[in-house]
């Protein structure tokens, strides 16, 4: 402890970082203080910079970020620790790191740095002999950097390497990129758009600025998403009752883990609890175009489209959040099939998960959880002025956060409301908007 507390303490007469706590020790981390979060924040940024128009202006910004990000790192994370769980946290944020170098390698493809992108490639592709995602860049780098015969060489090293080492031919987007040298070639710029440029959908709606709640069951579902790929997409269902909370946790969460799918995000509501849930056919369509793909160009039948939207996410590392689903069966052709990729589904039936997935039960919000969600939309002022009236309306709420959200929110508009009154006046309060059934 004491050689501990000479690298993490300004005073070491005074901890403030690793303190005592009865017979132990206690780290007290502050805010900024780990590296790991300085590189989250700044990936996340970057993504949001490269998210719309992808202009010049954004794409210098989120290079930057990204250099900044990648330059916190030294040498292995967690290195010389051993055990399991070390080797799997290792891998993870190994991941991580080498797809924040993937995203800055793209940019500088579109800011036309393709010197630098090749030097880099080369190295990574000789470390990672078997990422396609990366000999692909590398073959785009070398192509527009007028290399064209290294390009093809590089395509047909790497066919040998899968050949030999797993029996298997590169992707089918890498065959698009190799016939596409063959015929010419993609040309060198950044005067003008890829012809077939990677689309980054980023249609996650807009987290919750003061969600919350739920706090062990957030971090669970934020390892699982960002743990490494495994051998088929991470698929994670969260069933429960209308206004338990389903959406605002998993656009919660899918906030959280967006540094870690870069290559983009699709949400899409499934009105599953409605009369009219919505088509897969209709939904892949939707997909479709926000990952590139030209409104002609889309198939006509589900089995197409559905096939071309695992095409268009192979080799990626994609988000999809399927809200409000019906059944399995709704939710079954909109599944990538890449393991990079993951899934998020919310709906009420407890089978509304496919096969394989981690099925999550949503409950009411613990006593704690509802009056900390009503305080903090009320102020603290009024709820603590009348904590049984509270603890009240909270029960006629069920602790429901949809319910406890309107009623909060209704009684914060009118300053001459009290908790009590509510309480009294419950069916005026909550008149227009009536709780289903379930609720």
């Amino acid at each position: 402890m004491s050689r501990l507390r000479r690298v993490l303490e300004n005073d070491r007469t005074r901890p403030a970082v690793l303190r005592s706590a009865g017979d132990g020790y206690r780290l007290d981390v502050p805010d900024g203080a780990l590296d790991l979060t300085g590189f989250d924040r700044r990936v996340a940024e970057a993504a949001r910079l490269t998210a719309g128009g992808r202009s010049r202006a954004d794409l210098d910004a989120a290079r930057l970020l990204l250099t900044e990000a990648l330059e916190l790192w030294s040498g292995d994370p967690l290195a010389g620790l051993p055990g399991p769980f070390a080797e799997t946290q290792r891998s993870r944020l190994a991941e991580r790191r080498l797809a924040a170098r993937r995203s800055r390698l793209e940019i500088d493809l579109e800011l036309g740095r393709y010197a630098e992108a090749v030097a880099e490639l080369t190295a990574l592709t000789a470390e990672h002999p078997l990422r396609e995602d990366l000999h692909g860049l590398l073959m785009l780098a070398l192509s527009r950097d007028g290399r064209q015969a290294e390009a093809l060489a590089a395509y047909a090293a790497l066919h040998r390497t899968l050949r030999s080492e797993l029996g298997a031919d590169p992707g089918p987007e890498l065959r698009r990129l190799h016939a596409r040298l063959l015929a010419g070639g993609p040309a060198p710029a950044p005067s003008g758009p890829d012809p077939d440029p990677v689309t980054r959908p980023a249609s996650l709606p807009a987290d919750l600025a003061d969600f919350t709640g739920r706090a062990d069951l957030v971090a669970r579902l934020t390892a699982r998403l960002t743990a490494p790929p495994g051998a088929a997409p991470t698929v994670i269902a969260l069933f429960g009752a209308g206004g338990v909370g389903k959406t605002a946790l998993a656009v919660h969460v899918a906030h959280r883990v967006r540094g870690d799918h870069p290559d983009g995000q699709l949400y899409v509501d499934l009105h599953g609890a409605g009369g009219d849930p919505a088509e897969p056919r209709t939904v892949l369509g939707s997909f479709l175009q926000a990952l590139g793909v030209a409104r002609d160009a889309v198939p006509d039948g589900l089995a197409e489209r559905a096939a071309l939207y695992r095409t268009r996410l192979a080799g990626r590392r994609v988000l999809v959040l399927l809200d409000n689903a019906r059944d399995a069966e709704q939710v079954r052709p909109l599944l990538p099939g890449d393991p990079g990729c993951a899934v998020l589904v919310t709906g009420r039936a407890p089978t509304v998960g496919p096969a394989g997935a981690w099925s999550v039960p949503l409950r009411a919000f613990a006593a704690d959880e509802a009056s900390a969600l009503f305080t903090g939309i009320v102020g603290e002022e009024r709820a603590a002025a009348e904590p049984a009236a509270v603890a009240e309306v909270l029960r006629l709420c069920g602790h429901l956060p949809l319910a406890v959200r309107i009623v909060a929110a209704r009684l914060a508009a009118r300053p001459g409301w009290t908790s009590g009154s509510v309480s009294e006046g419950w069916a005026l309060m909550v008149g227009p908007y009536p709780l289903g059934a379930d609720q």
